[in-house]
C-alpha cells in the first residue's frame, strides 16, 4: 500500500476530485529514476492549504496541496514516473500551451485591430498611420506563423503515434520484413521530428503571445492599460505561457539538440527537393542560403563543445524556427496569393536576422561565460 506525505505547489486545478501525483518512492535514489506516478482521490487526508494569488489566468485555480498519509495507488511501473510518464504528459501539455498562446494572441490582436480602425487621430483612423500599421502587420504575421508551426507539430505528433502503434502493436506481425523495416524507419523519423518541434512550437508560440499582447496594449495606448478594454487581461494571461510546463529556456535546451543533430537539416533538404512554382524560386533560394549558413554555424558550435551550444542555444533555435516557418509559409503560398505576400514578407524579414545570428554564433564570443563577473559585478554576500 502507498501513502503520500508532503507538499505540492503551483498545481493547476489541484482542487479536483482525482489527483495524479509524481512522488519519490525509492529512498536510495535522489535523481529522476526514484520517482513514480501515484493516483489519489480528494478526501480528509488531502488539504488545499491555499489558492495562489496570480498575475493572470484567474479562471484556473492554482493550489498548494498538503498530503497527510494520503492513501494512493501506483500507476504503471515504479521509477518511471518522470521518464517516460510525466515527460509524455508534458509534451502533450506543451502543444496545448502553444494552442493557448495562439488563442490569447488572437484575442489581443482582434481588440487592437478593432481599436485601430475606429480610433481617430490627426483626422484619420490610427491604423492609417505607418507606425501603427506596421505593428498590426507584424502581429498578424507572427500569429499566422505560430499557428503554422503548431499545426505542423500536431501533424507530426499524430504521425509519430500512428507509426508507433503500427510497429509495436499486434499488427506488426502481419507485415513482411521490408515493410516493417520501412515503417520503423518512418517511426524513428517522426519521433525525432516530434521531439524537436514540440518544444520549438511551445517556445515560439508563447514568446509570440507575449509580444503580441505587449504590442496590442501599445496600439490602444493609455486605454489598453485600463480595465475598460480586455487587452490588460490578455497581457496578464500571456505572461505565464512562456513559464509553465517548462520555461522558454528549457524549451531551447530540448529543441537545440534536434537542430544540432541534423534533424532540422534533413527536413530542410526535403523541402528544398520539392518542385516549387517559378514565382517562389527567389524565396526558396533565400531559404537555402539560410540553411547553408546554419550548417556552417553548427559546424563551429560542434568544435567548441556542449557549453558553447548551450550558450548560443536560443539563437540556434531562433534560426531553426525562422527557417521552418519560411518553408511552411511557402507551402501555403502554393495555392493562395495572400499567402505569397505573407511568405515574402516573413522570409525577407527573417533572412537578415538569420544571417546576423549565424555570424554571432561563428564569432566564438564567450564573454557571457568568461567575463560574467566583470560585466555584471561580483555577487556581494553581505548585501544578500
Amino acid at each position: 500500500k502507498w501513502y503520500i506525505n508532503g507538499v505540492k505547489r503551483f498545481i493547476t486545478n489541484g482542487c479536483g476530485e482525482i489527483l495524479l501525483v509524481m512522488a519519490r518512492t525509492e529512498e536510495d535514489r535522489s535523481d529522476g529514476s526514484g520517482l513514480s506516478l501515484l493516483l489519489c482521490e480528494r478526501g480528509p487526508r488531502v488539504k488545499i492549504r491555499r489558492l495562489e494569488e496570480k498575475l493572470g489566468i484567474h479562471g484556473s485555480p492554482t493550489c498548494e496541496i498538503f498530503f497527510d498519509d494520503t492513501p494512493a495507488v501506483l500507476i504503471g511501473e515504479r521509477r518511471r514516473g518522470l521518464v517516460p510518464y510525466v515527460m509524455s504528459l508534458m509534451n502533450g501539455a506543451r502543444l496545448g500551451i502553444a494552442s493557448q498562446s495562439l488563442g490569447i494572441a488572437e484575442a489581443a490582436y482582434n481588440v487592437a485591430r478593432d481599436y485601430g480602425h475606429s480610433r481617430k487621430q490627426f483626422g484619420v483612423t490610427i491604423d492609417q498611420l505607418p507606425a501603427v500599421r506596421d505593428l498590426l502587420v507584424e502581429m498578424k504575421i507572427s500569429i499566422e506563423a505560430a499557428r503554422a508551426l503548431t499545426y505542423e507539430c500536431a501533424r507530426v505528433v499524430d504521425h509519430e503515434r500512428w507509426y508507433l502503434w503500427k510497429t509495436e502493436s499486434d499488427q506488426a506481425d502481419s507485415f513482411d520484413k521490408d515493410t516493417l523495416k520501412k515503417l520503423k524507419e518512418d517511426s524513428r523519423k517522426y519521433k525525432r521530428l516530434a521531439a524537436m518541434l514540440t518544444p520549438m512550437c511551445k517556445y515560439y508560440s508563447s514568446e509570440m503571445c507575449n509580444k503580441v499582447a505587449y504590442d496590442a496594449m501599445q496600439v490602444l495606448g493609455g486605454s489598453g492599460y485600463m480595465k475598460d478594454y480586455p487587452v490588460e487581461r490578455h497581457y496578464r494571461d500571456a505572461r505565464i505561457t512562456n513559464i509553465y510546463e517548462g520555461t522558454s529556456q528549457l524549451q531551447v535546451v530540448a529543441a537545440v539538440r534536434g537542430i544540432a543533430s541534423g534533424t532540422a537539416g534533413k527536413a530542410f533538404e526535403e523541402y528544398q527537393a520539392q518542385q516549387w512554382p517559378v514565382e517562389l524560386a527567389d524565396l526558396v533560394a533565400i531559404q537555402k542560403k539560410g540553411g547553408d549558413d546554419l550548417a556552417e554555424a553548427l559546424a563551429e558550435v560542434k568544435k567548441n563543445g556542449i557549453e558553447y551550444m548551450d550558450l548560443y542555444g536560443r539563437k540556434i533555435v531562433d534560426i531553426g524556427c525562422d527557417l521552418f516557418l519560411g518553408y511552411l509559409f511557402l507551402q501555403q503560398a502554393r495555392n493562395c496569393d495572400r499567402k505569397k505576400e505573407v511568405a515574402r514578407r516573413f522570409i525577407t524579414t527573417a533572412a537578415p536576422r538569420i544571417a546576423a545570428n549565424c555570424r554571432l554564433i561563428k564569432s566564438g564570443d564567450r564573454s557571457t561565460m568568461d567575463k560574467f563577473e566583470l560585466i555584471v559585478g561580483k555577487f556581494d554576500d553581505s548585501v544578500a
